[in-house]
């Protein structure tokens, strides 16, 4: 008598060929954009260092000092005028990055996948070592600390365009919020290893705190470039199919033999109306949209300046968190960033949040602004009670965390994404691309904006900083207005309803 499959064989066949080289590329592309987080998050951590209160520090005996306020600290950062130039370093990395991205997602359409991240991570890590160099290398030099900040931002510009791109030739344009929002979640885990290994030596070395993140995203760039696979055809794999098909007065997509609707609950045809054409199918085109083009399909330009203002507080956070946890609760450089952590981790279950809610609802714009709203209050609540307590401090971390990376992690893949359906891309990954760059692109302009007025700000006190942080809130929401109030009345029935792409 033949004896039954052990239930982890039975397990292991039950998925096809291609869900397993679907879950594999799910996988590496989530391990190469947490590394291209991780090698972001050191400066953070570092800053802490680079400026100390000597007061505090023991002096060692041999040490020949000529001024008691500053001697522990690194120059040029032991001026008065220290956040000022704080600033200068991360907006040095960030506009770099938001000009950098808008001409990505141009390349990340027309070169190849595999040897574009490649590059992008060998360079990345090397830039990211340069900085660490400086410690042991001992250069003082603003420029030269710049210099590296600029060109690790143009560098660093490759990864999510090219990544979104990647996933789009894998995956179809089924129900994604959930999804995306577990997937994204590589920013946040980034964040959190990055803090965690530049914390290791902070306090020591401080160049190791860039070096380590540096060599560990230069070894997924040769992991990328042995193991990537682009397209499904590539590896005799079936691609997924995004034919639309009109019939009864809804919109689906095919998928692999599968249907579901693209967005199920309160969503609408394109012209508002239920079809009542014959089933058709639209096939596939690669061309490449036009950036004009991309920034003409409705909701774009509205999403991206929302997230403008959305990544603006999220990477004031990931810049100055550490150093606002050092100033206001006292916390030794590597505690302060092990205690930002706490943010990305609320960050993480905040995206799987934003992305439920939004599949249940069909309301992604509806979901950004609920969360962008209630973000506003918890970061007053934070700023004034929110380092009393050690239990405080965990619970108002992970629930800011959460209400401002939410929208933020919504936004940058599956509110993506789904503008990426629309009739006039009929599906194209590589178009995908120029959508997501544009979005992200502009957000950047926001990110780098946030810890240029944190630093020009936080000499005049910590409150001013959270009242800006306040106010880009409110204004993320003003974005999405129009595109609320056109989901609020499609759930109350007064426009004609039928699954499928969404008017916004």
């Amino acid at each position: 008598m033949k004896s039954p499959l052990a239930p982890g064989v039975r397990l292991i066949t039950s998925f096809s060929r291609d869900s397993w080289y679907r879950g594999f590329i799910l996988f590496l592309t989530f391990l190469f954009y947490t590394a291209y987080h991780l090698s972001r998050k050191p400066i953070s951590i570092v800053k802490s260092q680079l400026h100390r209160n000597c007061s505090l520090v023991i002096r060692p005996a041999d040490l020949n000092i000529t001024n008691n306020e500053t001697w522990c600290d690194w120059s040029p950062f032991d001026q008065d005028n220290y956040q000022t130039l704080f600033g200068v370093l991360d907006n040095s990395f960030l506009i770099a990055y938001a000009i950098g991205m808008f001409f990505s997602g141009i390349f990340g359409e027309r070169l190849p996948l595999r040897y574009y991240l490649s590059f992008g991570m060998l360079m990345s890590g090397l830039f990211t070592c340069l900085f660490g160099l400086g410690f042991y290398w001992n250069i003082h030099s603003l420029g030269y600390y710049a210099f590296v900040q600029v060109m690790n931002g143009l560098m660093q510009t490759t990864g999510w365009p090219a990544v979104v791109a990647c996933v789009g030739n894998w995956f179809g344009k089924g129900k994604r919020g959930f999804i995306m929002g577990v997937w994204n979640s590589h920013t946040s885990v980034g964040n959190i290893l990055g803090s965690l290994i530049a914390g290791v030596f902070v306090s020591s070395e401080w160049g190791m705190s860039f070096i380590v993140p540096g060599l560990i995203i230069a070894c997924t760039g040769i992991l990328c470039f042995f193991f990537l696979v682009e397209k499904p055809e590539d590896v005799n794999c079936s691609p997924p199919q995004h034919h639309v098909v009109q019939e009864n007065g809804e919109t689906e997509v095919q998928e692999n033999g599968e249907t579901e609707p693209l967005l199920r609950n309160g969503n609408r045809s394109i012209n508002g109306a239920v079809s009542t054409e014959t089933p058709q199918i639209v096939e596939e085109h690669s061309e490449a949209i036009s950036f004009v083009g991309a920034l003409c399909i409705p909701g774009v330009v509205e999403f991206s300046l929302c997230l403008m203002f959305a990544k603006l507080v999220s990477y004031t956070f990931l810049y100055w968190l550490p150093l606002y946890i050092s100033n206001v609760a006292h916390f030794e450089a590597k505690q302060a960033g092990d205690m930002s952590t706490l943010f990305d981790a609320g960050g993480i279950l905040g995206g799987i949040l934003a992305g439920l809610v939004s599949d249940f609802t069909g309301g992604r714009a509806s979901t950004c602004c609920v969360m962008l709203i209630a973000a506003a209050p918890m970061l007053f609540v934070y700023n004034y009670v929110g380092q009393r307590s050690l239990g405080i401090t965990v619970g108002m971390l992970l629930l800011c965390g959460g209400l401002v990376n939410g929208p933020y992690a919504l936004i940058t893949t599956a509110v993506s994404a789904d503008l990426g359906t629309h009739e006039s891309l009929r599906g194209n990954s590589r178009a995908l691309s120029t959508v997501t760059a544009i979005i992200d692109g502009t957000g950047s302009i926001g990110a780098a904006l946030g810890p240029l007025f944190a630093g020009l700000i936080s000499p005049t006190g910590w409150n001013n900083v959270f009242y800006m942080l306040i106010s880009a809130d409110i204004l993320a929401c003003l974005f999405l207005t129009r595109l609320v109030f056109k989901e609020i009345k499609g759930w109350c029935g007064r426009i004609p309803r039928a699954r499928g792409f969404k008017e916004i």
